[in-house]
C-alpha cells in the first residue's frame, strides 16, 4: 500500500516492520489516543481505524466522533452537534502529518525525511517548519506506536492495539460517509 522507499534518509536501513508495512493494502486495528497538554491535561481516547489503499480511512472514536476518507474527501462528524463537515483529503493532509502518513504515505517525501531511529524505530522529519517530527515504533510488519507534539505543545501518542491486515477487502461502503438523519453540513 506504502511505497516510501526513495524517501529514505542517507541510506540508512530502515526496519524490517516498515519494509514490510509500506506494502500492506489494507490496516485494521483499535486504538488508544493521549493527549497531554499544558491546557487541558492528559486525555485519553479510544476508538478503531480502518485504512486501504488509495487514501481511504475510516475511524471511529468510542464517543461516536468519525472520520472518513474516500481518496478524494474527509468527512468529519461530530455526534454531539450533529454536524459533519467535508474538507479535501489532500489540503487536510497538508495540515495533519498523521493524516498523510494514514491516508497516503506515498507522498510523505514530499514533506518528510524518513530514517531509522533508535532500535527499531521510524523517525520522519519535518522538511518544512510549523510540521511535528513523528516517531513510530512498529513490529510484525505494522506500526504498533506513533508519537509527537502537536502545533498546540501538546504531546499526543496513538497507539495501534492490535493492528493486522485482514484477510478480505472491507465491506463496500466502509469508506463511505452516511449522514444520519438532521445532520447539519458545516460550510455549506
Amino acid at each position: 500500500m506504502f511505497c516510501l522507499g526513495s524517501a529514505l534518509a542517507q541510506g540508512a536501513e530502515l526496519p524490517k516492520w516498515w519494509n514490510s508495512f509500506v506494502a500492506v493494502p489494507r490496516v485494521q486495528a483499535t486504538f488508544v489516543q493521549t493527549s497531554d497538554s499544558a491546557v487541558f491535561g492528559k486525555l485519553k481516547r479510544k476508538g478503531s481505524v480502518r485504512l486501504a489503499k488509495v487514501g481511504r480511512l475510516h475511524v471511529i472514536y468510542e464517543d461516536g466522533l468519525e472520520l472518513v476518507a474516500d481518496g478524494q474527501a474527509l468527512i468529519q462528524f461530530d455526534p454531539d452537534t450533529r454536524t459533519a463537515q467535508r474538507m479535501d483529503l489532500m489540503a487536510a493532509a497538508v495540515e495533519s502529518p498523521l493524516l498523510r502518513l494514514l491516508t497516503d504515505p506515498s507522498k510523505l517525501g514530499r514533506t518528510y525525511t524518513i530514517e531509522s531511529f533508535a532500535k527499531g524505530q521510524v523517525r520522519l522529519k519535518p522538511l518544512k517548519q510549523g510540521l511535528p517530527e513523528i516517531r513510530i515504533e512498529g513490529a510484525e510488519g505494522l506500526p504498533k506506536r506513533l508519537a509527537w507534539t502537536d502545533a498546540s505543545g501538546a504531546g499526543q501518542v496513538l497507539e495501534l492495539l492490535d493492528a493486522h491486515v485482514p484477510a478480505k477487502d472491507f465491506p463496500t461502503g466502509t469508506f463511505r460517509f452516511q449522514a444520519p438523519k438532521g445532520t447539519r453540513w458545516l460550510g455549506k
